[in-house]
């Protein structure tokens, strides 16, 4: 059984006291102030002298800014988060030169959500607890799961969501070991009616977490829309409504690791297509019923921890005619209307039928393991 060293990252509820919280939530707000500016001397260096800014250019405008009365506030909390927030930037720009990401934007201000990243420098690891810079004592943390042994964190990240929970997530370096390795293959099609039908024949039921609450979010939302915006209330209604939305998203994410995990386990050939979910959210009809599915996170996860755990993961071009396709004789049907639900071949011969999504997983798994054998037409993964 092979095994790799791999960054894993673990992420916790943290519960800081008073006097931490105030002084994470100023380190956000440096944090956000120094990418923006950063952002916008970047911006004006282009478009206004056709001048490139680099990371190191970056950090030298910062110990300016520091220097300057107005600014003062910089040198009240750590400089690493701050100096981690102009390497964020400068990957952002690397992944928009190379084309992966759009061009970089202005973090706006929040009232509660934000981040901030400390390197090894700018915490003490010490016994199990964690003491961040320019404060004086540790962060209480609540420990789900256990670290693996002689762990030592590399970064972490401390972090509020718009509910108001804190969460700190450790990166350590693991030794991962690799499953043992199986026979089985399967094909995945992502479906509204049914969320994943499986080449196997069996069908993930779509829990639809978001409908489920539709009507809770919905009158927190009247309720917020009730108050006069920039009061004390106002802001409370919207830490309630925050939390409904928490609720579907925990809930969400729970179900799709829980299958993940699963798929990983039992089969060593996973093969899923390459669908473009930003444009299908262009149709209004189905946009809502697709964001709740969250096809393109179950992808990530499945490709982390396929590679992870020594599995294969084939993504099949999202223009092959899955649906339209007989998984028995290979015949291409004209015409397959989303209200059809069962697929019948139109080749009298062969007169296969069968249920249209299983129809579509065979077809996507018998494409990726063709194109896998012979080296072309699987679209490589997502960087």
């Amino acid at each position: 059984m092979s095994v790799e060293v791999r960054r894993r990252a673990y992420r916790f509820r943290c519960y800081p006291t008073p006097v931490q919280a105030d002084q994470l939530a100023r380190t956000f707000g440096c944090c956000r102030l120094v990418y923006n500016k950063a952002l916008d001397a970047r911006n004006k260096a282009w478009f206004r002298r056709k001048a490139r800014v680099t990371y190191t250019d970056t950090s030298a405008m910062l110990t300016k800014w520091k220097q300057r009365k107005d600014l003062a506030f910089l040198n009240e909390v750590s400089s690493v988060p701050l100096q981690q927030a102009l390497r964020h930037l400068q990957q952002s720009f690397t992944n928009f030169f190379e084309k992966r990401t759009a061009y970089p934007r202005f973090k706006r201000k929040r009232v509660l959500a934000g981040s901030a990243e400390y390197t090894r420098s700018a915490f003490t690891w010490r016994g199990g607890e964690l003491k961040l810079a320019k404060q004086d004592e540790p962060l209480k943390i609540k420990w789900s799961r256990s670290l693996p042994l002689s762990a030592e964190p590399s970064t972490v990240t401390v972090s509020r969501d718009s509910a108001g929970r804190w969460y700190l997530s450790i990166l350590v370096e693991e030794d991962i070991p690799a499953l043992p390795k199986r026979t089985e293959a399967i094909g995945i099609d992502a479906g509204i009616t049914s969320l994943f039908a499986l080449s196997t024949g069996e069908k993930i039921v779509n829990p639809r977490h978001e409908r489920r609450d539709r009507n809770r979010i919905r009158r927190r939302q009247q309720d917020m829309s009730r108050k006069q915006k920039g009061s004390a209330n106002y802001l409370k209604a919207q830490v309630r409504l925050a939390r409904a939305y928490a609720r579907v998203t925990d809930r969400r994410t729970d179900f799709l690791h829980k299958l993940s995990t699963r798929l990983v386990r039992e089969n060593q050939t996973i093969a899923v297509e390459d669908l473009s979910v930003r444009g299908m959210m262009s149709n209004h009809t189905l946009a809502r019923a697709i964001a709740d599915a969250s096809w393109a996170e179950f992808r990530r996860i499945l490709e982390y921890k396929a590679e992870w755990y020594g599995r294969d993961l084939l993504v099949v071009d999202r223009f092959l005619p899955s649906s339209k396709t007989c998984s028995s004789c290979g015949t291409l049907k004209d015409k397959m209307p989303l209200n059809a639900r069962t697929f019948t071949c139109p080749d009298r011969t062969c007169g296969h039928a069968e249920d249209r999504d299983v129809n579509a997983a065979k077809n996507i798994l018998a494409a990726g393991l063709a194109v896998a054998a012979c080296g072309d037409g699987v679209r490589h993964k997502r960087s």
